[in-house]
C-alpha cells in the first residue's frame, strides 16, 4: 500500500506516521500492493480527526474518525475500514468492478454479512429548477439533511447537504 499523509493543524510526526501505517498497513491483506492511500490528520481544538480514503476502480472506501486523541481516532477508522471491507465484500468484488484493486486472498474468502441493506421506504417527489442557495433554504424548512433538486444554473440534478459547523455541501454529477 501506498500512503500519502497530510496534516491538517498538526505536524505529522515520525511517530503518527508510523502509527498510521502500522495500523492502516494490517489492511494491505486485502489489497493489491499499488493500493494508494489517503490519509488526512486533522485537529480542530480538542478534536483529533483522522479521515482515510482509498480509491478502488468503481468505488471508494472511506471513514472518519473523531476522538480526544489522535492514536484513538488511529485505532478506531481501522476497525471501521476493515468492517466495511468484510461487510460489503460481494458487492465490491463480486461484481468484478473493483476486482484488481484487491487482493487474491480477499477476493477469495467469505465474509458473512452482518446484515443485508434493505430499503424499507421510497419516496417520490417533483425535482424542481432552483438555485443550490434555495435548495438549502428549502433543505432547512424541510428539517433535513440533504436535499435533492434540478440545478437551475446546469440544468444536472444535485444534492445540497449540511456539513458540520453549519456549513453547506453540494454535489454535482461528473460526467
Amino acid at each position: 500500500m501506498k500512503f500519502i499523509i497530510v496534516g491538517r493543524n498538526i505536524d505529522v510526526t515520525e511517530g503518527l506516521k508510523s502509527a498510521v501505517e502500522e495500523k492502516i498497513g494490517k489492511l494491505e491483506k486485502y489489497f493489491t500492493p499499488d493500493t494508494e492511500v489517503r490519509v488526512t490528520l486533522s485537529v480542530e481544538k480538542d478534536r483529533q480527526k483522522i479521515e482515510v480514503t482509498i480509491p478502488v476502480k468503481g468505488s471508494i472506501i472511506r471513514s472518519e474518525q473523531v476522538s480526544n486523541d489522535m492514536y484513538v481516532s488511529i485505532d478506531l477508522v481501522e476497525e471501521i475500514i476493515e468492517r466495511q471491507l468484510k461487510k460489503y465484500k460481494t458487492k465490491l468484488v463480486d461484481k468484478h468492478q473493483a476486482a484488481a484493486s484487491f487482493s487474491k486472498m480477499f477476493a477469495e474468502n467469505d465474509y458473512m454479512e452482518d446484515e443485508e441493506i434493505k430499503i424499507v421506504r421510497t419516496k417520490r417527489f417533483d425535482i424542481k429548477p432552483m438555485y443550490p442557495e434555495d435548495a438549502c433554504v428549502q433543505m432547512e424548512l424541510l428539517g433535513h439533511n440533504f436535499f435533492v433538486f434540478n440545478n437551475a444554473e446546469t440544468d444536472q440534478v444535485n444534492v445540497v447537504y449540511k456539513r458540520k459547523g453549519d456549513t453547506y455541501g453540494l454535489i454535482e454529477p461528473e460526467y
